[in-house]
């Protein structure tokens, strides 16, 4: 039975899992939650994902939600196929620490600066200034830190591209078509991480998606 992804391709969350499903070059299919018309609270999709957000995963008779989690699966069940994006031993413990870096430190002002500086504007909104200050100094700290660990090894989990590097690419991508990239390209060894990572044809395929919508 194909793996089903349900979400939208706007969304960074929905992103992170095709990403991870083309970087193992696994057969699925996605199915569009039109998150406009609120679909995403109805009955059926809620018996997915009980607290209504994109995206929902089944494998079978498997159903997962939250985007980390399922990458993770993915990553782990299928790690002979495509890409190895884990590591076994002691060196995932130090991927690990990556994975909760981007989750707590990175995502949350990433997302808040991408609301402000991309979607805001998308939705007719006034972009507030101040949150956007607010935010790309704190962008610039967990950056700085990007940067000595950028000096120690090519990736950040490890000297292979991983999980730990895969979760930024959605906002990532977002950020990179603001103002925000200068943040990015004041930082010599963090800007070749991400033409490094922005450059997976894995990417590429998951934002061809997003064209087309």
């Amino acid at each position: 039975m194909v793996m089903k992804v349900h979400g939208s391709v706007l969304s960074t969350a929905a992103m992170r899992v095709l990403i991870v499903l083309n970087e193992k070059g696994l057969e699925f299919e996605f199915v569009p939650v039109d998150m406009r018309a609120g679909e995403h609270k109805k009955e059926h999709f809620l018996a997915l994902n009980p607290f209504g957000q994109v995206p929902a995963f089944e494998d079978g008779d498997l159903k997962l939600f939250e985007s980390r989690a399922i990458t993770q699966y993915i990553a782990n069940v299928y790690k002979d196929k495509g890409t190895p994006l884990v590591c076994e031993g002691k060196p995932m413990a130090t991927l690990g620490v990556w994975m909760e870096v981007e989750a707590h430190q990175f995502d949350p002002v990433g997302s808040k600066l991408q609301w402000e500086l991309l979607f805001k504007p998308m939705f007719g909104m006034a972009t507030d200034a101040a949150v956007v200050e607010e935010n790309e100094a704190k962008l610039a700290k967990v950056l700085d830190i990007y940067e000595a660990r950028l000096s120690q090894s090519k990736y950040l989990g490890c000297d292979c591209f991983t999980l730990a590097d895969l979760h930024h690419l959605p906002v990532l991508t977002n950020l990179m078509g603001t103002h925000v990239k200068k943040l990015f390209d004041a930082r010599p060894k963090v800007s070749a991480w991400v033409a490094d990572i922005m450059a997976r044809p894995a990417l590429a395929k998951v934002l061809a998606m997003r064209n087309q919508q």
